[in-house]
């Protein structure tokens, strides 16, 4: 049975282009080497490619959209959604780190300037203060 695009769609959503490539062609009830042809490649080059070995060249993208009767876009969706991903996972990440750095910082600066009597008591609770609000947002995004 066929499936809809909107059910495709969702169904791509966590996969590899390679995967998607082989779900299309036997969607199409195409063989590597039939796709291989339409492509101008070998049934080497389109195992490669459904195996993640390999990547079809990007001026070869337009043509291979044609074929399965998706857009360009729909058949690169699903790599660019996993780096979006993982950037913004990695933005999180940096923050939650940065923000569990400042509080020592804070904290060595304040003793060291104490010892050298470099600090003043207004400054040194501004600067405990601020180690103290970053401990409190890690805190608060472990809880989420």
């Amino acid at each position: 049975m066929q499936s809809s695009n909107k059910e495709r769609k969702e169904d791509m959503k966590k996969i590899t282009l390679g995967t998607m490539i082989a779900t299309l062609r036997k969607e199409q009830g195409m063989t590597q080497l039939e796709l291989a042809e339409k492509m101008g490649v070998t049934d080497k080059a389109v195992s490669k490619w459904e195996r993640d070995l390999s990547c079809p060249d990007v001026n070869s993208l337009p043509k291979l959209a044609e074929i399965f009767g998706v857009t360009v876009d729909e058949l690169m969706q699903v790599k660019r959604e996993a780096r979006e991903n993982i950037g913004s996972q990695g933005v999180v990440d940096m923050i939650t780190l940065v923000c569990k750095a400042i509080p020592l910082a804070m904290g060595v600066s304040v003793a060291v300037l104490s010892i050298l009597k470099e600090i003043d008591l207004y400054s040194a609770l501004i600067m405990l203060g601020t180690g103290m609000a970053c401990i409190g947002m890690v805190l608060l995004r472990n809880k989420e």
